[in-house]
């Protein structure tokens, strides 16, 4: 309790620095089924994503939560590696994605209770993932656009008593804000506090007054996806939420990279850049403060992975 967990082991939440809290570094879309690491040459991988990592260390990025939950490629033996080599604090999750008309949830999780998935995930954050002895830094679940399925909301009650019995919080791939406020929902019901879990694509839903209504409640508003096409939503969305008084409840990333299994040479590779090298500047044109930029980069993202029971 009470500090960041890394693919390398905890640290103090003061020592994040500038972090990008939803970005990827591998993710290979095949499906629950056929997913596997032998998809993929771990050393070509590497030597793919190496160098925008360094890149975004240059550019001022001290840490980068990587968004790539189980069944969809996490490697964590891979971010230990990329980690190492970088000096960029990596983490990783545990916690199954329900989002994509479920594509990506594994058979047994049907099957299961919300109970004994927890319990997987718990063992995952007590032992480790697999026999690597990396420990997951935040649980990540995924529902779909319009409405909690079954499945989904399984996934939610689960990921609400792991974090009770974890301190980890919870990203949900959410996009929309029917399916962000049934989560509230069950988290409330569970006996959670909105501030464990962040809404993640919450720039999909052009309503602010939804936004609003869920980081009063406590949550989490992560504008992720920010690039050249998109900046001026994320611009606009910002603006919003600093005239409402809740730049304390934002996260902005660029959900960019990835190496692709099976793309040659893993496919094309969005750098983690634009946020450094082009979307800050815009935002200080736009009369943002350095020391809201730094709420948005450096302030945020630490309290919410800083490991921790919510309780409602």
């Amino acid at each position: 309790m009470g500090q960041v967990m890394t693919v390398n082991g905890p640290i103090d939440p003061s020592s994040m620095g500038v972090t990008l809290p939803h970005e990827h570094v591998l993710v290979d879309f095949i499906g629950a089924d056929d997913v596997s690491p032998d998809r993929y040459d771990a050393d070509d991988a590497y030597e793919v994503i190496y160098p925008h990592l360094t890149e975004a260390r240059n550019l001022g990025c001290r840490t980068l939560v990587e968004c790539t939950p189980a069944y969809l490629g996490r490697d964590p033996l891979l971010l230990k590696r990329l980690s190492a080599a970088t000096n960029v604090h990596l983490l990783t999750n545990t916690g199954y994605y329900g989002a994509a008309n479920d594509k990506f949830v594994p058979g047994h999780a049907y099957g299961e209770s919300a109970d004994t998935l927890a319990d997987r995930w718990v063992h995952e954050f007590s032992d480790g993932i697999d026999e690597t002895g990396v420990r997951p830094g935040f649980i990540k679940i995924g529902v779909d656009k319009t409405s909690l399925s079954e499945i989904d909301a399984k996934l939610v009650r689960a990921a609400a008593r792991a974090h009770l019995r974890t301190g980890l919080t919870i990203y949900s791939h959410t996009g929309y804000a029917i399916p962000a406020r049934e989560e509230v929902a069950i988290l409330l019901d569970e006996g959670v506090h909105p501030s464990a879990w962040v809404w993640t694509h919450a720039q999909n839903e052009s309503d602010n007054d939804a936004h609003e209504e869920v980081a009063r409640a406590g949550g989490w508003i992560a504008f992720d996806g920010c690039r050249e096409k998109s900046w001026a939503k994320h611009l606009a969305h910002l603006i919003a939420m600093k005239k409402r008084g809740l730049l304390e409840q934002v996260h902005l990333s660029h959900d960019a990279g990835w190496y692709r299994p099976g793309e040659p040479g893993g496919g094309k590779f969005t750098p983690y850049s634009f946020i450094f090298e082009t979307f800050i500047g815009r935002l200080s044109a736009s009369g943002f403060t350095d020391d809201e930029i730094e709420q948005v980069m450096v302030k945020n993202p630490a309290k919410t992975l800083t490991i921790g029971v919510r309780k409602a």
